[in-house]
C-alpha cells in the first residue's frame, strides 16, 4: 500500500506522513488495553512501542484516556509501579521503545554530509518530577545519542520538543530490517548513567547513555504517562498528524496482527487440518504465529464447533501475504471438509 510521498528538508505541514514514528498517538492496541505484572521485554499493549525491562521493577502498563486537554488526543501510553526497585543493580535499565525499518529512514541522508537534522516532539506527564533520557539508537553502526528533557510539574501534561543534529557518520543500511530504535529511560542502573551523557552522535558507549535519568521505579506511587510522539525531518516540531484510524491501523498491521477470524482452510486427516492466514496487509516479514492468552482455538466444522489442541506455522504457504497454519487435535473430520478459524485470538508477528 502506497502511504505517502517521502518528506524533505524545509517540508510544510500539509505533506503527509511527515512523522517517521508510527501509532503516535497511541491510539492502536490490537494486543488489548492492559498487561499487569510486567517484569520481561515485549510488546504489551500500544502498537509499536515495546517495553525493554530489566530487572528493574514490576509495572502494569495501559492504554489510558488520560491525555493532553484539548490537543486531539484520546489515548495514552501509561506505565504504574506495582512493585518497586529503589537501588537498582547495575545493569538493571527501564526503556519504552519504538523501532524502525533502514528502508524507511534513507531520506534523512544520514552517513553523508548532508544529513538531515530531527525534532521530537511528545507530550509526558508523571507524578515524579526530574531528568529523563531521550535516546536515539542506530543499530546497523552501534551509535547513540541522548537527549535530557525536565518533567518540572508532578502530576501535569507537558509538551516537549527536542532537537537532534544529524549524523554524518554510519548510514542505515536500506532494508526491512531494524534500523533505528528511539527509546525513553524510565530507570537505569550505574551501567548506564556513571558516564558523560553522549548529546552528540558518537559509537554507543553504555555508561554515556542515560546519565542523570531518574528512577521511576523507586516507589509504587509511580506512574508515567507518554503521547503525541512526533519525529521528523527539521529543526522544528509542527503539529501532530493525526492520521485516520484505518490508516493508523493498517500501518501497524504491517507489523502485527491480532485477528483472524473467518479464516478458512480444510482438514487433511480426521484431526488435522490446514488453514491460510490472509493478511489485511503486507507484513514487514514472514510472521510468527501465536494464541492470546485465554482464547481457544475454536474451529467451526460441519455441523458443529470444536476446539483444536493446537497449531503450528505449516511447513511451506509462507509469505508477506498469507501464513499457513497446521491445526490438530479435532475429531471425526474427513479429508477436504472445509474448516473455518472462529476464534478471534491467532495473532501473527512480523514485530522487529
Amino acid at each position: 500500500m502506497a502511504l505517502s510521498k517521502i518528506p524533505s528538508a524545509g517540508f510544510q505541514d500539509n505533506v503527509k506522513f511527515r512523522n517517521i514514528i508510527i501509532n503516535g498517538d497511541m491510539s492502536i492496541a490490537q494486543r488489548g488495553t492492559s498487561t499487569a505484572s510486567i517484569t520481561g521485554s515485549d510488546y504489551h499493549t500500544v502498537d509499536r512501542f515495546k517495553t525493554i525491562i530489566t530487572t528493574l521493577g514490576t509495572w502494569t502498563q495501559s492504554q489510558s484516556t488520560d491525555v493532553p486537554t484539548a490537543q486531539g488526543f484520546s489515548k495514552s501510553l501509561k506505565m504504574d509501579c506495582t512493585t518497586a526497585d529503589a537501588s537498582p543493580a547495575s545493569g538493571d535499565s527501564l526503556r519504552i521503545t519504538t523501532h524502525l525499518e533502514g528502508q524507511n529512514l534513507q531520506y534523512l541522508k544520514k552517513g553523508t554530509s548532508s544529513a538531515e537534522s530531527l525534532t521530537m516532539s511528545f507530550w509526558v506527564k508523571s507524578n515524579k518530577t526530574g531528568t529523563y533520557i531521550l535516546e536515539l539508537y542506530d543499530l546497523d553502526n552501534t551509535r547513540q545519542i541522548s537527549k535530557s528533557y525536565t518533567i518540572d510539574s508532578a502530576s501535569t501534561w507537558e509538551k516537549k520538543t527536542i532537537t537532534i543534529d544529524g549524523d554524518t557518520s554510519g548510514a542505515f543500511d536500506n532494508d526491512n530490517n531494524l534500523s533505528l530504535i528511539v527509546g525513553w529511560f524510565l530507570g537505569a542502573g550505574s551501567d548506564f548513567t556513571s558516564g558523560t551523557l553522549n548529546t552528540s552522535w558518537n559509537s554507543a558507549t553504555n555508561s554515556n547513555r542515560a546519565v542523570g535519568q531518574v528512577n521511576l521505579a523507586d516507589s509504587t506511587s509511580n506512574e508515567w504517562y507518554i503521547t503525541g510522539v512526533q519525529l521528523e525531518a527539521g529543526q522544528t516540531a509542527s503539529e501532530f498528524e493525526f492520521l485516520p484510524v484505518d490508516v493508523n491501523l493498517e500501518r501497524c498491521q504491517r507489523y502485527f496482527v491480532a485477528n483472524f477470524q473467518g479464516s478458512a482452510g480444510q482438514a487433511y486427516s480426521g484431526t488435522d487440518g490446514l488453514i491460510s492466514l490472509r493478511h489485511p496487509v503486507s507484513l514487514r516479514a514472514n510472521a510468527s504465529v501465536s494464541q492470546k492468552s485465554g482464547v481457544s482455538i475454536t474451529i467451526d466444522v460441519v455441523g458443529a464447533t470444536q476446539n483444536a489442541s493446537g497449531y503450528s506455522l505449516a511447513g511451506s504457504g509462507h509469505s508477506t501475504q498469507a501464513t499457513a497454519v497446521a491445526v490438530n487435535g479435532l475429531s471425526g473430520r474427513t479429508t477436504n471438509q472445509l474448516l473455518i478459524m472462529a476464534n478471534s485470538g491467532t495473532q501473527l508477528s512480523a514485530e522487529l
